[in-house]
């Protein structure tokens, strides 16, 4: 009687035990399927034809298929209002970010295998759709064709002196240098020398690639670190910032992100030469991968590698610093500019908003620089864990950008899903939030509907004219404020073209 009551209530706990868990699999399924059917969703639409979707298609000369992918047309030229389609993308948005949530609750009830064939899968939706949002993929192609087809200096010249290339039709920041590392650069070259139908599919292709890359860069760094590397992989892999702004814009930063998380996985098997060559590959795709030597070096000292390190760093710069020269000279990204342009919710610009400054102005911004190095130096001094600190440090230089972006925050969500911060992990899903909700279509509308803009002050219309300067400005243009002169009657005003 007694084993009878001992099985009956062993059984009656076993069973709600395993209901959880295939609800809650159930439930990770459900989010899964939706974050894809959202992505498929704004892929067809986005190739359908000319849309508010795909920056800029409204303007192109005609909506080619080999540029919208080989979902154009499927469905015709769906088309909507351009009210509608703000309240339908930002609904996904809200939907995927929802999903995204329902993900890291559940993600632990499903397999490793069920994370790489999502992975995979959504990417591949993905690849098939044309650039969402902004247009960077088409810059790197206009300053590839610009040194490779037609010999001149990406980092001397503009993309307004290609004027007649059929990339300038699709690219913008037509009157700015190049801000893009050299060595990025100089492997775009042979990208310019093909017709720019397959060098815009193989750049696609390369950089989905290379996102998939690095997803199993995190997964190999978690297993190092002796951690379940579902999570982390889901932190990252089913953000739809990631998703959305990253995999579905095609930016070069995962070029960046492969190197930098290359280093960790070499430093953490204790190859350190190798760990320092590529993070000297990661700083020369993208300068922001400096911050990580610092606490790299910090890894070392802890195992006794600073000087393997720092002689894999110096060893890997040497031969990347003379191809930079060989190519391009004794000239530098043109990342100083940056300090000029601000976006609307950038930390900077609502700072000075609040405190009355009207805005992010340029002194502001570089004092906001002051937060990083304090924010690296207090982590440093801790000496604690070298991943968290990489971590505060990055969010740190997220907050100090007067230029944020939204995918940026791919920076941080490897460092935040590795490091053994739940603080960090709970302030990058905060950031990811934040992110969506003030790049959302629907929130400049509705700020404007309260009277809410804090780029409307003199340090925001600045901004603003050097913003256009640097994307639209050529001589025979008028500049659209200089039209809202004249529609007032005033003939006299004074413009500085930078």
């Amino acid at each position: 009687m007694r084993n009878r009551e001992s099985g009956g209530a062993v059984g009656w706990r076993l069973v709600p035990a395993w209901a959880a868990v295939r609800w809650r699999r159930a439930l990770a399924w459900a989010a899964l399927a939706m974050l894809v059917a959202a992505s498929l969703a704004i892929v067809i639409y986005g190739a359908s034809g000319p849309s508010a979707l795909v920056i800029g298609s409204d303007r192109w000369p005609t909506f080619p298929g080999w540029l919208a992918g080989p979902l154009h047309g499927v469905l015709g030229h769906l088309w909507m209002r351009k009210r509608t389609l703000t309240d339908a993308f930002s609904g996904v948005l809200v939907g995927m970010t929802v999903a995204y949530f329902i993900v890291l609750w559940t993600g632990r009830s499903l397999s490793g295998r069920a994370i790489a064939v999502f992975a995979v899968l959504i990417e591949g939706v993905l690849l098939l759709g044309p650039p969402l949002q902004l247009t960077d993929v088409f810059n790197y192609l206009a300053y590839a064709r610009l040194g490779a087809l037609h010999g001149l200096n990406p980092y001397t010249h503009v993309i307004n002196a290609e004027l007649h290339d059929p990339i300038y039709a699709l690219s913008s920041w037509h009157n700015w240098r190049s801000p893009y590392g050299t060595l990025f650069t100089a492997l775009t070259y042979p990208l310019g020398l093909i017709p720019l139908p397959f060098a815009y599919w193989t750049l696609k292709l390369v950089t989905v690639l290379a996102s998939l890359a690095f997803l199993w860069l995190v997964w190999t760094a978690a297993r190092l670190l002796e951690r379940d590397p579902r999570l982390p992989v889901l932190i990252v892999a089913a953000n739809p910032i990631y998703l959305i702004y990253a995999v579905g814009e095609f930016h070069n930063d995962f070029f960046m992100l492969v190197a930098s998380m290359g280093a960790i996985v070499l430093l953490l098997q204790s190859r350190y030469r190798l760990a320092g060559a590529a993070l000297a590959v990661a700083v020369a795709i993208k300068l922001t991968m400096v911050l990580l030597l610092p606490f790299l070096v910090l890894a070392a000292w802890r195992r006794h590698g600073v000087r393997r390190l720092l002689a894999g760093v110096v060893a890997g710069a040497i031969p990347l610093i003379a191809l930079s020269l060989a190519l391009f000279g004794p000239v530098l990204p043109n990342v100083s500019g940056q300090s000029q342009l601000l976006t609307g919710f950038s930390v900077p610009n609502l700072l000075g908003w609040a405190i009355g400054l009207g805005g992010g102005t340029p002194e502001l911004v570089r004092d906001m620089n002051v937060l990083v190095v304090a924010v690296v130096g207090y982590q440093l001094l801790r000496r604690r864990d070298w991943l968290s600190g990489a971590g505060w440090a990055t969010l740190a230089l997220l907050a100090s950008l007067g230029w944020l972006m939204p995918w940026y925050l791919i920076w941080l969500l490897p460092l935040a899903a590795l490091a053994p911060s739940i603080e960090l992990r709970r302030v990058s899903l905060v950031a990811t939030v934040f992110l969506v909700a003030t790049f959302l279509p629907v929130t400049s509308s509705l700020l404007k509907q309260l009277k809410i803009n804090p780029s409307a002050g003199p340090v925001g219309i600045a901004a603003y004219r050097y913003q256009w300067n640097a994307q639209h400005w050529r001589p025979h243009l008028e500049a659209p404020w200089l039209r809202q002169e004249l529609r007032r009657g005033r003939t006299r005003y004074r413009v500085s073209y930078q």
